[in-house]
């Protein structure tokens, strides 16, 4: 992701006479610049949300007061094939031209590590760029901590904390609470059939950073090494179970909305002092901020050994995202 934004920071050798002159090629190049980061980032966002997504329902039984749980998930996240890569065309660019040919496939965010060159006119001078990198995995895997606590009438507050996690292109960080209620208590059909059945409702907080390149321009350092992700994620999940023997079998729909923002972060460069670069490519990257929704089936397996618990989860959608956690009851 950081090489596409390098004719951005050549602008900056220009003097300011030339900028005047070269005013609608900087604007091309700046729509270009966005056209190929929401394209090359909007497979990454619902991939990170699906992460976020599983793990908040551990039991749908109701437990009774101040009964407390913790765990340790392990959350494994499939990369599909479809969404690691992308086409792109002389057609869709303004500034750009591909320097062979005249479409090819890139990687996405979530994509391999092939890069293609890209090249554009700034007034007399040629820009030649090379396409970003993806985090070349198959399996994106991270771990986080989850808590609940009964506080009565079939309810408890949930939270869940991850470490911040390091892939090949980026940093990756949640967290989030929630509410849990016990639905079944309210219809005997339901207890005598020993069916449960509860839902949530929850907050997530992800950041996602990718690392940028800092360049040197004449007007000093540009301070722009880092682009950050920031996606609130409302979620409401309803699920089921039945209980045989130590285990409990479960099943739910998870319904979340996420809105996404990106945003230049680091130390600002020397350059701020003359021209506020990052200030405006960050006004430019409201364009690209977006609401997504997502609806996940989840099925699971919990089982008891005295006091701990043993869990499985499996959540499809559009993608495919496992979860395995190891938990105990106080």
């Amino acid at each position: 992701m950081k090489k596409i934004f390098l004719p951005l920071l050549l602008v900056t050798n220009i003097s300011f006479s030339q900028l005047n002159e070269i005013g609608e090629d900087i604007g091309y190049l700046i729509n270009d610049a966005l056209f190929f980061s929401e394209k090359y980032l909007s497979p990454s966002e619902d991939a990170f949300i699906y992460q976020s997504s599983s793990g908040w329902m551990n039991s749908i039984k109701k437990r009774p007061i101040w009964k407390v749980t913790v765990g340790l998930n392990f959350n494994t996240f499939i990369v599909p094939k479809e969404n690691r890569e992308f086409e792109i065309n002389n057609s869709d660019f303004r500034f750009f031209t591909l320097e062979n040919g005249t479409n090819a496939t890139v990687p996405s965010a979530i994509g391999n590590d092939e890069q293609i060159y890209m090249v554009g006119q700034l007034g007399t001078e040629q820009v030649r760029i090379k396409t970003p990198e993806g985090i070349d995995q198959e399996l994106v895997f991270y771990p986080h901590l989850f808590g609940a606590l009964s506080v009565g009438y079939g309810t408890e507050l949930l939270v869940k904390l991850a470490p911040k996690t390091k892939l090949k292109k980026s940093d990756y960080q949640v967290y989030g609470v929630g509410i849990k209620h016990n639905l079944d208590q309210y219809f005997k059909s339901f207890q005598k059939n020993k069916i449960n059945l509860s839902s949530i409702l929850s907050f997530s907080k992800e950041t996602i950073s990718f690392d940028f390149i800092e360049t040197q321009s004449s007007y000093g350092s540009l301070g722009i090494n880092r682009l950050t992700g920031d996606v609130g994620i409302w979620q409401t999940q309803i699920s089921g179970s039945k209980e045989y023997k130590n285990y409990e079998f479960i099943l739910g729909i998870i319904a979340n909305s996420s809105h996404v923002k990106y945003r230049f972060t680091g130390p600002k460069g020397q350059i701020e002092e003359t021209i506020s670069i990052q200030s405006n490519l960050n006004e430019k990257l409201k364009e690209i901020y977006k609401t997504r929704t997502n609806f996940i089936g989840e099925l699971s397996c919990r089982y008891k050994l005295d006091n701990f618990f043993f869990q499985t989860s499996l959540g499809v959608g559009k993608f495919v995202n496992t979860n395995l956690a190891l938990q105990y009851e106080f």
